[in-house]
């Protein structure tokens, strides 16, 4: 039978081992681990006390439990308050950490914008927009009857010369121009037709001024009566307001196969107001899109009486735009992302 007396005084021992220590603990952590060495339900010291139960005298059992228990309850609520003590002192620490001084200046966060290619390409959606035109979004993959066929561009034409184009198959192609957007509309459509076609581009050209890939939008307008002149007209309206009051284009004659008669248009320079500077090289014009009266070849080839009806159409190249609007002489500054360029544009 084990001795009641050396059990009394292991208890001793563990209540002057919990008092003496306990306020040492600097954690809630170290609170944790000195509590489980003494409560754990396997090996901590007081639940030890538990298994010599078997080796007490009866009658002295229900005592030797009691005392235990009273043991158990007591290094429990010590060890509670030093824990709550010691977590509210390391709550404190964190908030102060973590605390904000409302008296120092804000970082600065740079404010993001739009691409100039996107800025120019929403700023002419809206301007034809306010001329009743809607927008048609074609497929950058094409067919070469789209693209050239029905463009009045057939296999052994040689305006196919003036294009390096991107073939897929011999049937399909990486479209060279938006054009094909209109023959689109114009088979599925009958007249009036006010439409804009803006997207990508892909052409084997490579320079300061061209890009492999780039952006154009095709404008299209087929109805009765119309001509050269309402041409002109729109086309004021387009670079008044892109390039500012007082700006005016010019028609000079040019070719493409869809249209006839077909239009280089060139704007006046909006830098020296037509007196000639480096950017329009002293002629006071500077070239800026192709156009033209709608070839009534391509008209017929969608089923619409060139007889009853005419159009215009015109080719805009976006990157170009944008390049002469903010000053950029290399189109590759468009598409290499240096922030150092587009964060100086912003409208």
């Amino acid at each position: 039978m084990q001795d009641l007396s050396v059990l009394s005084e292991k208890m001793a021992a563990i209540k002057e081992e919990i008092t003496s220590k306990v306020n040492e603990l600097e954690s809630s952590k170290a609170v944790y681990e000195f509590k489980k060495s003494f409560l754990d339900s396997q090996k901590g010291k007081i639940s030890q006390l538990m298994k010599e139960m078997k080796n007490i005298a009866p009658e002295n059992r229900a005592n030797f439990g009691k005392s235990v228990n009273e043991l158990k309850n007591w290094a429990g609520e010590v060890f509670d308050e030093i824990d709550q003590k010691l977590k509210a002192e390391e709550m404190k620490k964190k908030y102060e950490s973590e605390k904000i001084d409302i008296t120092m200046s804000a970082k600065m966060r740079k404010r993001g914008n739009l691409h100039p290619v996107t800025q120019v390409r929403n700023q002419l959606i809206d301007i034809f927009a306010s001329m009743g035109f809607e927008v048609y979004e074609g497929t950058e993959i094409e067919t070469d009857y789209y693209n050239f066929t029905a463009l009045n561009t057939p296999q052994d034409h040689p305006a196919r010369d003036m294009q390096d184009t991107f073939y897929l198959s011999p049937e399909f192609l990486l479209r060279t121009q938006t054009s094909a957007g209109q023959i689109h509309v114009m088979e599925k459509k009958k007249p009036p037709i006010k439409i804009l076609s803006p997207g990508k581009v892909f052409r084997s050209d490579d320079d300061a001024t061209h890009s492999p890939m780039f952006t154009q939008m095709e404008g299209l307008v087929v109805d009765k009566g119309i001509t050269l002149c309402d041409l002109k007209g729109m086309l004021d309206v387009l670079v008044q307001k892109i390039y500012g009051e007082g700006t005016t284009t010019r028609l000079r004659p040019s070719y493409f196969p869809f249209t006839e008669p077909s239009v280089e248009v060139d704007v006046s320079c909006f830098v020296c107001g037509g007196k000639g500077c480096k950017l329009c090289k002293g002629t006071g014009w500077i070239e800026v899109l192709g156009a033209g009266i709608v070839n009534k070849k391509v008209l017929e080839n969608c089923g619409i009486d060139s007889e009853e009806y005419s159009g215009l159409a015109f080719g805009i190249g976006i990157e170009r735009i944008a390049m002469l609007k903010y000053g950029i002489n290399n189109i590759k500054l468009l598409f290499e992302s240096d922030l150092r360029v587009l964060e100086q544009i912003d409208d």
